[in-house]
């Protein structure tokens, strides 16, 4: 088998959440469409499920999709299970492939930078939640001592003497 023959094919499980329960639909329906306009990328088959209402959170739904895709190689496979972060993903062939150390290489640099990528997301959301958190301190603390005035004078009084 030539590289040029060479394809994997896989299973990708996509899970969404939200309502209404339509727009689940149309939104496995839009994902399934982007993935097949993937280059090197070719959806087989697909099945979108009827959406399903959350026990025990009322008006929200969750629905999924079951979509064999067909890549020319494991970079493009890993390419999209980063942005389209599918529930679950099973290789359905080939059993076993060749891959050199170069293309190996390149999936973990890959991998790599995303990580970067995510963790720096969240630092920078970590620093925004303890600046917001200082700030609704103050706040709090500005809007009890407007709301006790008399409490805020009897310290000063105490001051004084």
């Amino acid at each position: 088998m030539s590289s040029e023959d060479f394809r994997i094919r896989a299973l990708l499980i996509i899970e969404v959440m939200g309502r209404p329960a339509e727009h689940l639909t149309e939104a496995l329906n839009d994902i399934v469409n982007r993935i097949d306009a993937e280059k090197d990328t070719s959806v087989i088959t697909k099945k979108i499920n009827e959406p399903l209402e959350i026990e025990n959170q009322k008006g929200m739904y969750s629905n999924y999709a079951e979509i064999e895709v067909e890549v020319k190689n494991p970079m493009i496979l890993s390419g999209l299970m980063f942005r389209y972060m599918p529930a679950h993903v099973e290789v359905i062939s080939p059993e076993s492939f060749y891959t050199t150390n170069i293309h190996y290489t390149e999936l973990m640099t890959e991998i790599t930078r995303r990580l970067h990528v995510y963790d720096n997301v969240a630092r920078v959301l970590q620093m925004e939640k303890s600046i917001m958190e200082k700030k609704l301190a103050e706040l709090s603390k500005t809007s009890s001592t407007e709301a006790n005035p008399k409490k805020d004078s009897k310290k000063k009084s105490i001051k004084k003497k």
